[in-house]
Formats: C-alpha cells, structure tokens, sequence
C-alpha cells in the first residue's frame, strides 16, 4: 500500500516543485479543477493593476502604442505557440473557443469547397465531443450543406473516407481524458483528402503538442484551464502556414470579417480587405486587461522551459494520475467507481474520471466542503484534473483519503449536497 509518506518522499525529488511558488493558492484546499479553471497566478493581480491604473488610468488611450495592447493578440498566441508545436506568427490570441472554432472550421469548409468533389460533404466528429465544438459544427454544416455525423473514438478510422471533408477532434477528451494520436489521425485524413481541426482545450498547457510536426490544418484551445488565463480568459487558434499563405494568394476571408482581422483597420475604408497571414483571423478590438492576466498564465507554463519543459509537466502529470489511480483502487474499492479514463500512459491526458452509478453529482458537493475541489460531468462522472504545475503527491494522497471518507460514512447522501446549483 502506497502511504502518505511515500508520497512526500516524491515532492522532495520533484524537479518541478518550485513552480508551485507561483501562485495564490488558497490555504486548506486541494484544487483538483484545473482542467476547467486554472489556479490564480501570483502575478496576475499586479498585472491587471498596472494595465488599469497606470496604462488605462494615466495613459489612457496612448496605451495601445505606448503599452502594445495593439499587439497583444500575436505576443500572447506566440507565447502560447511556444506550448503547442506553433511557429512565430501562426498563433492568434482573441475571442472564445465557440468563436474561434467556427472561424476555422469555417476556413477549413471553405477550402475543401474549392478542391473537393461535390460527395465530400460531411464533417466527422465524436460524439461525445464537448458540446460546444458540436453545436459550432451543427450550425455550420446547416449552413453550408454539408452533413455532421458523430462516432465514438473507436468507430473513427473507419470514417476517413473520401466522403469526409473536415475531421473536428479534441484531442484529449474532457469527459474520459483519452488523448487522441494527432499524427496519426491528421495522416489518415490527409490522405484521403480531407482536412482536420483540432480543440485543444484539454491539451495546450497539459501535453505535449506540435502541430507542426503533426501536420494538422487548424487548431483552437482556450487560455483558462491548463494556461491559467482566469475565467472567461481569451481563446487561441492556430492555422497552418499553408493554409494561411493560400489565403493571402486567394484572398479567403474567415467568416467573422471584423475590423481588427483587416489589411489596414485605422484607414477607416468601407470595403473589407483581409490582413495577411494569422492576423485575418482577428475581429473585434482585443481586450487589454484579458489578454494580460492571460500572459500572466502563459508565462507561468513556460517556466518550465528550464526545467525540461512541457516534457517535464508531462511525466510529473503521468505521475500524479498514476498514483491517484492507483490510491483510488486501493483505498475505495467497493464503493462502485469505475475508471474510464485510460490506464495505458498513451491515451491519458492530465485527468483521472470514474464513473458512478448513483451519487456522483452529491459526492464532489461532498468533497469541495472537505476542501477538495473536483467537478461533475453529466450524467455519471467524477472528474479530477492533476496539474503539475501546481499539484504535489501529498495532496493526491489527501484527496484520496478525503473521497475515501466521502464514501464510507456515506456523508453524500445528505440532502444539502444532492441540490444542483447552476454550474455542476
């Protein structure tokens, strides 16, 4: 049996311990949510101060040269670039996850329209993919003709077909935390013909990603779960170069042809012409104090750099997810969790989910009371994010005990923790 002390022996030879001391962790909690909002940077507070008081309060407009706020969308997704396999200048930082997708699913359409024969019409995805993603492709392909039709992950090879057109996949999945083989998937469609977005929600900031190396076509993510950006926090997306240079030789507009993704926006012309590169993917005016708490966030994955870098967080967060499952074995057997997220290391991301039959909505109530913030996913799942930035082995171990408890004395069944607030 693994014990408490085995688990601090493991924080003292973490290479990666240090990083904790950026942030404003709360006293007595154990923040196993990360993977739905990011712990607060210790610097984020002074950031979003000064962008107030000094570039906002004193300096007003001048800011948006004086302070770059202009340039904030290209510095930040550069920066988050760095995370994700991104080249300079293919990363743009703005909008939200919904607004991004339809974006580049919206480019993707776009040019499989021109290349593909009339058959390729349908969009392929999983079904349970995270319902937004879903929703962004139910409107598009109504709006286009082109068909969606959902799978589940194992059903997906047999899909890539040339009636596929766009291939839409988070590569780790926010229910299970199974990760998706983005080269081999992106392979697959390319070859016969078709094009790929990827939402990296679950991803950037939590596994290594290189979209490059990949080959992938589009990609989306948000900046406040594993980037820490604090809630609602600016989004990101990505487009290959290639894609971006046919754009600027054809002249594609993205859909949402607003006046910050135009050519020359301070001319003031009435006709639209688009910017070249990553930079027609932006719309309306970037938000300053946003996208500087999100730098703050960024800055803080990037820390690791030193320390071996997204490789690093990576083996530290098969780590903490081994041991909480195994602990969970362990200690709360018979008490009807069952794991389903992968065992094997390869199809994990940076979660641990378990299924329950009954009471699983009550038994996080249960938990955040004791300190231990996890999430619920309907209609059965206990969802637990294990961020190495921030997380150390002897919290796993707390928690463990704290859900062990949970589930022994049968504290989740009283009445105050089966009430359903607005978000679950």
């Amino acid at each position: 049996m693994t014990t408490r002390h085995d688990c601090e022996a493991l924080d003292a030879q973490d290479p990666l311990a240090r990083l904790r001391e950026q942030f404003a962790l709360p006293a007595g909690t154990i923040y196993l949510d990360g993977n739905s909002l990011g712990v607060l940077p210790a610097a984020t507070a002074a950031r979003v101060h000064d962008v107030v008081t000094r570039e906002w309060g004193a300096d007003l407009i001048t800011s948006w040269n004086k302070a770059g706020w202009i340039h904030l969308p290209q510095r930040v997704g550069d920066k988050i670039g760095r995370l994700i396999g991104a080249r300079p200048g293919e990363t743009l930082a703005a909008d939200s996850t919904s607004v991004n997708l339809y974006k580049v699913l919206s480019a993707a359409l776009e040019i499989v329209g021109r290349d593909a024969p009339p058959a390729r019409q349908r969009i392929v995805s999983e079904r349970h993919n995270f319902p937004t993603d879903l929703y962004i492709a139910q409107s598009l392909a109504a709006q286009h003709g082109f068909t969606l039709e959902l799978v589940e992950p194992d059903e997906i090879a047999s899909q890539i077909d040339e009636r596929l057109a766009v291939l839409m996949l988070t590569q780790v999945n926010y229910r299970t935390g199974r990760v998706h083989d983005m080269a081999a998937v992106t392979r697959a469609a390319h070859e016969c013909g078709a094009l790929t977005v990827w939402d990296l929600a679950h991803s950037a900031g939590a596994i290594p990603v290189d979209l490059n190396a990949a080959e992938a076509d589009f990609a989306v993510g948000c900046g406040y779960k594993y980037l820490n950006g604090g809630p609602g926090a600016p989004a990101f997306l990505w487009v290959h170069r290639r894609h971006l240079e046919r754009m600027d030789r054809e002249q594609l507009w993205q859909p949402l042809s607003g006046w910050m993704g135009h050519a020359a926006p301070f001319e003031f012309g009435p006709d639209y012409r688009p910017a070249p590169g990553i930079a027609r993917f932006a719309c309306g005016t970037p938000s300053a104090l946003a996208l500087g708490a999100l730098e703050c966030g960024v800055d803080t994955v990037l820390a690791a750099e030193p320390l071996g870098g997204m490789a690093a967080l990576r083996r530290k967060s098969l780590a903490l997810t081994g041991l909480f499952i195994r602990l969970v074995e362990e200690r709360c057997t018979g008490h009807g969790l069952e794991l389903v997220t992968p065992r094997d290391e390869a199809l994990r991301g940076s979660q641990v989910s378990f299924a329950r039959a009954e009471g699983g909505y009550a038994i996080v109530q249960a938990l955040i009371e004791r300190g231990v913030i996890g999430d619920f996913r309907a209609p059965d799942v206990l969802r637990f994010g294990l961020t190495p930035l921030y997380l150390r082995f002897a919290d796993v171990w707390d928690a463990v005990e704290q859900l062990r408890q949970v589930l022994e004395t049968g504290q989740w069944r009283e009445a105050r923790f089966n009430v359903k607030a607005a978000v679950t």
